[in-house]
């Protein structure tokens, strides 16, 4: 079972978020919280697998807390759930540590998914801020990395274009014709050998290398 907790300081958001996750027969959640100070003292109480966090709230706000909360030795992933999308929050919250960003807009047809994503120590970004996070990345890379600088095999290379694509693991198996096993370990070995903790990392990085296109003014 995925433990979550929420906090956010609407009743009625709160209900609703219990009530999405709950239909998930993998995800329990296990406390709630309406502001900053319960956010950090049910973590520090329950450890649960996954903090569901909004930004604007009474005390703290998200950012303190995703600060206090990444600062310390702690097994949490931090998913923001906020109506914000601008640059300035979204990569501030990022760069403060959370594991993932859902915009309440699509948040009933992805935080389940995006719950079951960083619980697997993987990047959630709704497509909405995806793009942010990818130009300023692609911004900041050398133009002088290439493919052949990678050190990977010839199908790990193949790999990691399908998953930078957006390709999941089944559907890469289909792409290659070999097992979804065999996918599986492929990835596992490119996150070894790229140093990389997440699919997103995996292909910001083939973004970087020019494996992957994507139009620096528009979504990815």
């Amino acid at each position: 079972m995925i433990t979550v907790a929420i906090i956010d300081d609407h009743p009625v958001v709160r209900a609703g978020l219990r009530t999405i996750l709950a239909a998930a027969a993998d995800i329990e959640v296990v406390a709630e919280g309406a502001n900053g100070a319960d956010a950090l003292r049910l973590v520090a109480r329950c450890s649960p697998d996954v903090l569901v966090l909004d930004v604007n709230l009474p005390d703290l706000s998200g950012f303190e807390v995703t600060r206090r909360l990444t600062a310390q030795p702690l097994s949490t992933a931090i998913l923001i759930l906020t109506v914000h999308d601008d640059r300035e929050t979204v990569l501030g919250l990022l760069d403060a540590g959370a594991s993932g960003y859902v915009l309440k807009d699509d948040a009933l047809e992805t935080l389940v998914a995006a719950v079951h994503a960083v619980a697997r120590g993987e990047c959630w970004l709704s497509p909405a801020v995806a793009g942010q996070v990818v130009r300023r990345t692609v911004g900041e890379l050398p133009s002088s990395l290439a493919p052949r600088a990678l050190p990977l095999t010839p199908r790990e290379l193949e790999v990691l274009c399908l998953l930078a694509q957006g390709l999941d693991n089944a559907a890469i198996a289909r792409a290659l014709s070999v097992t979804t096993r065999t996918v599986q370990n492929h990835v596992s070995n490119i996150y070894g050998k790229l140093a990389v903790a997440s699919r997103t990392e995996a292909a910001l990085l083939a973004i970087r290398v020019g494996l992957v296109e994507v139009d620096r003014e528009g979504p990815p």
